[in-house]
């Protein structure tokens, strides 16, 4: 239901924004990018606008769409709280609010600013809606009803407020009303796919097979891409033992989307019923690839690796699932029979007893079950939800829901919703002194340091200095040219061995044609020969870090298995945060002795100049690795203190806040780190929402 909210008519609310024409330019252009759902560039037009004129409503309430829309509920609701004290009576603003409160289940605060709109506007279908879904919410039903029934008694032919009437009737149960208010939307409007899929998935819940075919068929002819629809008539057609025409509904998602989890899952489940063993085992190998922590697609693909006899790999599949539901008695008995097979008798016995145990245990808690409930209530079960994760359902088809339905519409990963990317957790890289680097695919805040701008006069290099985390690599073109710089610098070393700017010159030159032995070199002696310039212990300690992580025999003391020093483990889309399961930082056995001459070279540069955040982000960096997050978290935070649109500094202290349990002023930092232009903390904020 949550999904189910119906916000896209708010973008339609808008106001005139007053004099200066580059505001209004930068507006308009935010506004496009909103419109072709290019959310987070949408974000850095506004913060523009927010920076020139912060006494504009406008610019906020615009940015807490796009940041509704990246499923950020927390700042679109701060967004509109800070819109709605510039300008109380900016009507759409309640409504978006309410909406991202909805979205955060704090339905009573939704409700008031929803009965605040409809104070500015009585009749809005909108709100009204929106007053009926959050009253379902909080189990209101009677309250809920009647904003269904001024809203259809003021609006007879509004086709969603019966839709949405007809899931609150599913929620009390009552079938008939349901069904009754999806054949008057289908009255109003016949060509309505949505209508005809809601009554064809009632029917099929219904086992009215025949009508549910009929609906989904007509959906499918009224929206022939949504892929939903497909998927669902494939569990029509299969309980109507048409075999043939569920696997070619399910061939036809895959054909035009290869990832989707749900058609791969039950394509899988289709060719094992059929014997199809190996083709199945491939559609399981596909979902576990996409979602690595299914263990229902596991326990699948164990029991075909069991059907073809290849008893190795059907072991390591039982174990990955015993050690995750260590309760499935079911398993046991099978892993007790696999064990057999192979001639681990002893192990065989120790499965079955184990498994008989698990058994008596839940019988005893079936007994305890009111006994008008049908026990067998999992077997009467067809099909399960995407989000159901029940190891007992291993063995049923999965049934289409609105989520499941989403997908980029984009392959560049910085336009639309790209809190659905597939992101991996990793720091933001350090800061490194280089020449050359890449451009970002969304803006992101340009960093002055004085100190640099002094270096670049002073030294006279040939290129100019840059500090950057996103340095660019060498085309072969550039790196003959430092080859021929070294020779250059090596003939005036010659002639002036006494001036530190060429050791500092042939160092840079070293690092960037990674001869990191000779660049440390150079740099040493470039600070004995001139130990105020500052940068040159920045250098040194960017060299340093960068031998310990390329240099073959420094990182064989990194841990094989493990490809970045910071790698959150998110809780799986479904599964509730708990003091349990708070995301941990991983182990990583890496010798403190390797990184002391580089926090020495840190804390020089902080004693030298304490304002150059980019050492103490760097050296909260380290800390990271060595598990001292509570450090780390004090070096972001110092470093925020002197430049506070440290969009890197925001990101990786939220990553290390979610690390020891800071899970709210962790999702606030990455809330801030988003706004200012990394993309990738959207999909951790919705994973951890």
């Amino acid at each position: 239901m949550k999904k189910f909210i119906l916000i896209f008519s708010i973008l339609l609310g808008s106001m005139t924004l007053p004099a200066q024409i580059n505001t209004e330019r930068v507006m308009m252009i935010g506004r496009n990018a909103l419109y072709f759902e290019d959310y987070v560039l949408a974000i850095q037009y506004f913060n523009q606008v927010i920076n020139a004129k912060p006494y504009l409503a406008d610019a906020y309430y615009y940015r807490a769409v796009a940041k509704f829309m990246l499923d950020d509920f927390k700042g679109a609701e701060d967004d509109c709280t800070l819109c709605l004290e510039r300008n109380p009576y900016w009507t759409a603003a309640y409504q978006l609010r309410g909406a991202a409160r909805q979205n955060q289940e704090k339905y009573e605060l939704a409700a008031t600013d929803y009965q605040r709109s409809l104070e500015f506007y009585p009749e809005d279908q909108l709100t009204l809606v929106n007053m009926g879904i959050v009253n379902i919410q909080m189990k209101h039903y009677d309250t809920a009803g009647k904003f269904f029934e001024v809203l259809l008694k003021k609006f007879p032919d509004y086709v969603p407020g019966y839709l949405t009437r007809a899931q609150m009737y599913l929620e009390t149960k009552d079938t008939a009303k349901a069904l009754a208010d999806y054949n008057k939307a289908i009255e109003i409007d016949p060509y309505m796919a949505q209508s005809f899929s809601a009554r064809g998935l009632l029917y099929f819940q219904l086992k009215d097979y025949n009508k549910a075919l009929a609906d989904l068929d007509e959906a499918i002819r009224l929206d022939p891409y949504n892929q939903g629809n497909y998927i669902n008539r494939g569990l029509v057609k299969y309980n109507l033992n048409d075999l043939r025409g569920a696997m070619a509904d399910y061939d036809r998602v895959i054909e035009t989307d290869p990832n989707n989890l749900i058609a791969r899952f039950n394509r899988g489940l289709l060719r094992a019923q059929v014997a199809d063993n190996n083709r199945a085992i491939e559609d399981f190998n596909k979902v576990l690839e996409l979602e690595p922590d299914n263990t229902i697609a596991v326990l699948n693909r164990a029991m075909l690796y069991i059907e073809i006899n290849n008893y190795q790999a059907a072991l390591a599949d039982l174990n990955i699932v015993l050690e995750k539901h260590p309760d499935f008695f079911q398993g046991y008995y099978t892993r007790s029979e696999l064990k057999r097979r192979m001639g681990d008798l002893k192990g065989a016995e120790n499965d079955f007893y184990i498994a008989r145990n698990e058994q008596e245990k839940l019988q005893k808690d079936l007994d305890r079950v009111d006994s008008n409930k049908p026990k067998d209530e999992l077997a009467q079960k067809q099909t399960r939800e995407t989000s159901d994760n029940d190891i007992e359902k291993f063995n049923l088809l999965v049934v289409a829901d609105k989520e499941s339905e989403q997908k980029e519409r984009y392959k560049n990963q910085s336009r639309g919703k790209v809190q659905n990317m597939n992101t991996r957790v990793e720091l933001e890289p350090k800061f490194v002194l280089t020449y050359y680097e890449k451009s970002y695919e969304v803006q992101r805040p340009v960093y002055f340091s004085k100190e640099l701008d002094q270096a670049n006069r002073e030294l006279g290099l040939a290129w100019k200095l840059r500090i950057t985390n996103n340095e660019s690599a060498l085309n072969e073109q550039q790196i003959q040219s430092h080859f021929r710089s070294i020779n250059n610098y090596s003939k005036q070393i010659e002639q002036h061995p006494e001036n530190a700017s060429f050791y500092f010159g042939r160092a840079m030159d070293y690092m960037l044609v990674q001869d990191y032995a000779n660049a440390l070199q150079d740099i040493n002696k470039s600070i004995d020969l001139n130990p105020n310039l500052m940068l040159s212990y920045f250098a040194r300690a960017v060299v340093r870090s960068k031998q310990l992580e390329f240099d073959p025999e420094l990182k064989q003391t990194k841990p094989e298995s493990s490809d970045s020093p910071l790698d959150i483990q998110l809780p799986s889309r479904n599964e509730p945060i708990t003091a349990q399961n708070l995301p941990k930082l991983p182990e990583v056995s890496i010798q403190k002795i390797e990184y002391d001459a580089i926090l020495k070279d840190y804390e020089t540069i902080i004693d030298m100049n304490p304002d150059f955040y980019f050492a103490y982000y760097n050296r909260a960096e380290i800390f990271s690795i060595e598990k001292d997050y509570r450090a780390a978290i004090n070096d972001y935070t110092e470093a925020i203190k002197r430049e506070p649109n440290f969009a890197e500094a925001y990101f990786n202290r939220g990553l290390a806040r979610l690390s020891i349990g800071e899970t709210r002023q962790g999702l606030d930092d990455l809330r801030k780190a988003g706004e200012l232009g990394i993309v990738q903390a959207y999909s951790i904020i919705k994973r951890m929402q």
